[in-house]
């Protein structure tokens, strides 16, 4: 079986950080997510997968020469000026897909611990022409919810229920397995939304089935659950016993990775992410936040619920708000403050202090 992942979008709610990589590359504790897709793929004996996106996006993959963990990787790439929705990048991919397999679609910017072989065998035992995993969640209003029968036969799509009125608290997970007769279904070289015109009539035919999936799922679209998915991960994978030094406190959970150079007095945790070769000077703190590779931070700085990007330079005495993005390559001079929810372009220089919560490009 292969694996389509659609990997496409410009992830403009993580901006400035998206600017300089596609979400499908954003690391999860220090691992690209898209490697964690593989990885998974690999172990769950899906021997191919097929990247949908567009030029800027295979740019940066190939760039990055992520671990492929044996699959075979091919490109199927957008059409530079006309958008394709959600169900455009399947039928454009559909010569790499062949027309005798079912297949997985996968959202390349969704974290999803699933094993790819249950909802594969529910599809075939349900003979169905579409099954699409489905997860419970508290508040299924920003999403839209589905009706399944006993039988797991999909009933209905909810479009983005009021708080508290919803029927159900499943929603799409953004994984699918699809019989390339869906195929059919699509206008090529069209904007087709897989969700609003394509599921609707295979849900009339009663052709759609939904598979209940256990584990983690979250979506990184937000900067806030970009940085939950990797304090979760952190809770439930990394003890701090490697890092035991009697000149610095760690707090629990935190990962570093190599090459890192932490000062005396430094303070990291709880959940907190350090990316290779970053170099952290003394009295710094550093709580709940994500710093990519190659980042400097010097004495007396500190960062708090914030996202630092590759190769970042921040001075001393700097103090970082919650829910800040620094962009790569950005300076931050001595004793500078940026507001909780200021963003920083790449490759912009700050040396004064920032008083409003807006992007400084």
């Amino acid at each position: 079986m292969k694996a389509l992942i659609l990997a496409g979008g410009f992830g403009t709610r993580l901006r400035p950080i998206s600017c300089s990589r596609p979400k499908t590359l954003f690391p999860i504790v220090n691992k690209p997510l898209l490697e964690g897709i593989f990885e998974r793929l690999s172990e769950n004996n899906i021997m191919e997968a097929i990247m949908a996106v567009n030029s800027l996006t295979e740019f940066y993959i190939r760039k990055q020469k992520i671990r492929k963990h044996g699959l075979k990787v091919r490109y199927s790439i957008d059409p530079p000026k006309t958008p394709l929705g959600t169900a455009g990048p399947i039928k454009n991919a559909e010569k790499l897909i062949g027309k005798t397999d079912s297949f997985l679609v996968l959202n390349g910017d969704i974290f999803a611990d699933i094993k790819y072989k249950e909802i594969i065998k529910t599809h075939k035992e349900k003979k169905a022409l579409a099954t699409i995993a489905l997860h419970e969640v508290k508040d299924p209003s920003r999403y839209g919810c589905v009706e399944i029968t006993e039988d797991k036969r999909i009933k209905k799509f909810i479009e983005k229920p009021k708080k508290g009125s919803a029927p159900t608290n499943l929603i799409n997970a953004g994984i699918y397995v699809l019989d390339p007769k869906v195929l059919q279904y699509i206008e090529k070289s069209k904007s087709v939304s897989m969700e609003r015109e394509i599921f609707p009539k295979l849900v009339e035919e009663k052709k759609m089935f939904g598979h209940c999936m256990q584990g983690l799922w979250i979506d990184i679209g937000k900067p806030t659950e970009y940085l939950e998915a990797n304090k979760i991960l952190l809770k439930a994978h990394y003890n701090n016993k490697k890092y035991d030094n009697k000149n610095l406190k760690i707090k629990n959970y935190v990962a570093i990775d190599t090459g890192v150079k932490i000062g005396e007095k430094t303070v990291i945790g709880p959940y907190a992410v350090i990316g290779k070769q970053v170099a952290i000077g003394k009295n710094v703190q550093i709580i709940e936040s994500v710093i990519l590779s190659d980042a400097e931070i010097q004495d007396g700085s500190k960062i708090n619920g914030s996202i630092i990007g590759e190769g970042v330079f921040i001075g001393k005495n700097v103090k970082i708000g919650n829910g800040c993005i620094i962009g790569d390559c950005a300076k931050i001079r001595d004793n500078v403050s940026l507001p909780e929810g200021a963003a920083v372009c790449p490759g912009k220089e700050i040396s004064e202090n920032i008083l409003k919560s807006n992007i400084v490009c």
